[in-house]
């Protein structure tokens, strides 16, 4: 850990983050993060920080399970859990949406164990402080005026940044959730091809998974106005990533690409130093004005790349970000579409194949076309749903491969379930969302309260 505080002193330390995830196929893990929305069970509103029935008061709630706070300036802000008790952590997002960054696991059936788990105690803890949680992607009927903010100085830097780069960009901080899945490569070129597929069908990810047709009460006209918020948050760090596909793909395109994204902070002696704006050039040549003559080490570094939001993410890991928060079945349904495309090399191969000829024109148009209109989406004449169908037959096929069962003796296909009903039907839980609302709940969205909890 010594070694993290050394100064960079090269390019090829700022790779070495990278190099360091691979893994041997036999080690890839599965790492699940999703968040939700608390609310007031009486009232329907969000939930601050403070008070008795506040965040921090659920947060402390929640260590009788074995967590721990993740305290800053004295605040509970989070919580984490030692390895021998399950790992994990669980965090607060900038109002007060809850998170579970769940631990590295070896297959979706565990994931299932760990929500599972994760669900039975928010939901007896939020009960007895009359707390609700929501699977939305969107706030259905909250005001911007109305969120809360969480006590995390990072959070109230970005919140000063974001409307200098974007119309939408406070609307994404404070109003919108998703699920994530994180997973591994074993090499460059193993990264190189997972990034490629899981870039180019994040899309059809957004299509499938979109439930955030609301906002302030009522439609928007979009199936996903979450991937939507996406396109006018900042430019500089968010989207397609057109270098990907370009043929010369590699970590250090990747290192060229962050180290132009502008800097938000930087944390040192317990604080968040504001450098919004400033480049990590810069801070590479000592030229900060808020650390002269200082350089960086790879703890900012590594801060630095968490504060990226492409659709899809390196790290030490690639990191999924394409689709709305949901229901619990949704978080265990994203980890295994994503895994069996991914983690077999049958269907890896196979998805390659499918998207070898596209190109990110079209991909930035579908990414564009989806968050409108989901699976109803036609880009060039070919429908997103057909293709959302071969590539759930895929990953179907790669979870069939792994065969990995649980003691019911069914495999990591179960959890692909859920899609399987919504391409069945052709309606997302977006479209059921709009239906609802406009047939059904006589445009009143204190329904979804009840029917949507996660």
């Amino acid at each position: 850990m010594k070694n993290n505080f050394i100064e960079i002193q090269s390019k090829e330390d700022l790779i070495k983050p990278f190099q360091n995830g691979e893994k041997k196929p036999s080690d890839f893990k599965i790492g699940t993060e999703h968040e939700k929305f608390v609310f007031h069970i009486d009232t329907l509103k969000p939930v601050p920080f403070l008070g008795e029935s506040g965040i921090e008061n659920l947060l402390l709630a929640l260590k009788k399970y074995g967590w721990e706070s993740i305290l800053e300036d004295g605040n509970t802000i989070g919580l984490s859990r030692d390895k021998s008790l399950g790992g994990g952590t669980i965090t607060l997002e900038p109002a007060g949406q809850l998170e579970l960054s769940g631990a590295p696991l070896t297959n979706i059936h565990e994931t299932f164990n760990e929500l599972d788990e994760h669900r039975s105690q928010i939901s007896k803890e939020g009960s007895n402080l009359g707390l609700g949680f929501l699977g939305a992607g969107l706030t259905p009927d909250w005001s911007f005026d109305e969120m809360p903010i969480m006590p995390k100085s990072r959070y109230q830097i970005m919140k000063n940044y974001m409307p200098k780069k974007g119309n939408l960009g406070l609307d994404m901080m404070f109003r919108s959730t998703t699920i994530q899945v994180n997973l591994d490569y074993s090499s460059e070129s193993d990264m190189i091809k997972k990034f490629k597929v899981s870039l180019a069908l994040q899309p059809i990810a957004t299509a499938l998974f979109a439930n955030s047709p609301f906002l302030d009460g009522n439609l928007t006209g979009y199936n996903s106005f979450r991937s939507h918020i996406w396109t006018d948050t900042d430019p500089d760090r968010t989207g397609m990533l057109p270098f990907v596909f370009d043929g010369e793909m590699s970590y250090e395109k990747y290192v060229d690409y962050a180290l132009k994204v502008p800097m938000y902070f930087i944390y040192r002696d317990g604080n968040y130093l504001d450098v919004s704006g400033s480049s990590f050039e810069d801070f590479l040549n000592g030229d900060l004005d808020e650390l002269p003559n200082e350089k960086p080490n790879i703890i900012d570094w590594e801060n630095h790349l968490t504060t990226i939001f492409p659709e899809v993410r390196l790290k030490s890991f690639l990191e999924m970000r394409g689709a709305d928060g949901g229901s619990f079945e949704s978080v265990c349904a994203l980890s295994s579409f994503w895994v069996g495309l991914l983690y077999d090399s049958e269907s890896l191969d196979s998805s390659f194949d499918l998207i070898k000829d596209f190109n990110i024109k079209q991909l930035q148009e579908l990414r564009i076309e989806v968050a409108k209109n989901g699976l109803h989406s036609i880009i060039g004449g070919i429908e997103i749903q057909e293709i959302a169908k071969k590539v759930l037959m895929l990953s179907r096929e790669g979870l069939r491969n792994r065969n990995i069962l649980n003691e019911n003796g069914d495999s990591e296909e179960i959890f692909l379930d859920p899609l399987q009903k919504i391409l069945s039907s052709g309606k997302s839980s977006s479209d059921d969302l709009i239906q609802k609302f406009s047939n059904n709940w006589n445009k009143n969205l204190v329904n979804m309260y009840k029917e949507y909890t996660f």
